[in-house]
């Protein structure tokens, strides 16, 4: 079926109005109709193709809430009517390790993301949710369960959420651990909201002395100027897990300093260029750990979202319409959004 898009036809083109076809649902398919897409940094590093691999036209988004408009035969779970969310993947093998443990995004064959993934539907590959209606497999669907007006703020759950709760989680984010997020923009803020309704205690790293107050408000219990040596002096050796969501190349040996013995500094940012190269010795005289995290499985994803749910937790969004996504594009790379954009997709066909 014909279905209102936006994307683009090739790098050095702004994103604009196109008809993309969706399958016809399959008996396990659920159909969405999209109310919200969320804007991730990692559309445009792939609609722009500065991360190899880009095919076009290419349609991104991979932060969908909506409403199921049919379902096919075999689709238990999942009702006409239902909201629902799409995240950052629409299959994976199924049948290796990872999957059969619900890790789906370590899929050892490569999971099939939302947008530019691989598929037999037409082009070849998937598009994403900068459009009115998708058609996924039932287990790559999840149930959304906040109220209807938090809706729109809820479609950055499903990649910046999960992406800074699945580390929070998995390194024991909660009461008696000091945990520090570094970089508080899309992902950052997430992590400042999810680790503080976890019960840890907050600490903020920002470079940016303006942000401080309504750091506070997102949570956090302290903030820490990072470009100040004596306020990162204070904490040396104090942290138990620091998420670094910061994407950009830059000295990690300032974070390693903060953490106490056995704690680790996690990754969920990939920058462009390398790292400088860490000070090893730091690692191994304390056994410390530097280690990398990526989205979720949607096992743990249902269970973030449903923990966002019951703490009142969404994203602090920005909406437009989907003819403004170039100048939304280019004031996220001047970081002029608190936190995330999200697309209203009733705009599509305007």
């Amino acid at each position: 079926m014909t279905t209102h898009a936006f994307g683009a036809h090739a790098a050095d083109q702004p994103l604009v109005a196109m008809a993309i076809q969706r399958r016809a649902p399959g008996p396990l398919d659920v159909q969405i109709d999209i109310a919200y897409c969320g804007v991730c940094h990692s559309d445009l590093h792939t609609v722009r193709s500065e991360w190899p691999g880009t095919l076009y036209p290419c349609v991104p988004g991979h932060e969908i809430v909506g409403h199921v408009s049919a379902v096919g035969d075999a689709v238990s779970g999942f009702n006409v009517g239902d909201v629902v969310g799409v995240g950052c993947l629409v299959d994976s093998c199924r049948h290796c390790a990872s999957c059969e443990e619900g890790l789906e995004q370590y899929c050892t064959s490569g999971m099939v993301g939302t947008y530019n993934g691989r598929t037999t539907d037409a082009p070849g590959h998937t598009l994403g949710g900068y459009s009115q209606r998708i058609v996924v497999d039932q287990r790559f669907v999840l149930h959304v369960r906040h109220p209807q007006a938090q809706l729109a703020a809820v479609a950055p759950l499903l990649c910046a959420g999960i992406t800074t709760y699945s580390p929070l989680r998995h390194w024991g984010a909660g009461p008696g651990k000091k945990v520090g997020i570094v970089g508080i923009g899309g992902l950052g803020h997430m992590g400042v909201k999810i680790a503080h309704a976890m019960g840890a205690h907050v600490v903020a790293f920002t470079t940016s002395e303006a942000k401080r107050h309504e750091i506070h408000q997102l949570g956090a219990d302290d903030v820490v100027n990072s470009r100040d040596a004596a306020q990162m002096q204070a904490h040396v050796g104090s942290f138990d897990f620091i998420l670094n969501t910061v994407a950009a190349p830059h000295v990690l040996d300032a974070y390693t300093a903060l953490l106490k013995r056995d704690g680790t500094l996690c990754l969920v940012g990939a920058p462009a260029a390398p790292h400088p190269s860490p000070n090893v010795a730091e690692l191994i005289f304390h056994r410390k750990a530097i280690a990398g995290s990526l989205i979720g499985g949607l096992p743990e994803t249902q269970e973030m979202l449903d923990f966002c749910a019951q703490h009142g937790i969404v994203a602090d969004i920005e909406m437009i319409a989907a003819h403004d996504i170039d100048a939304a594009y280019a004031r996220m790379l001047n970081s002029d959004v608190k936190y995330r954009f999200v697309i209203d997709c009733a705009t599509m066909g305007v």
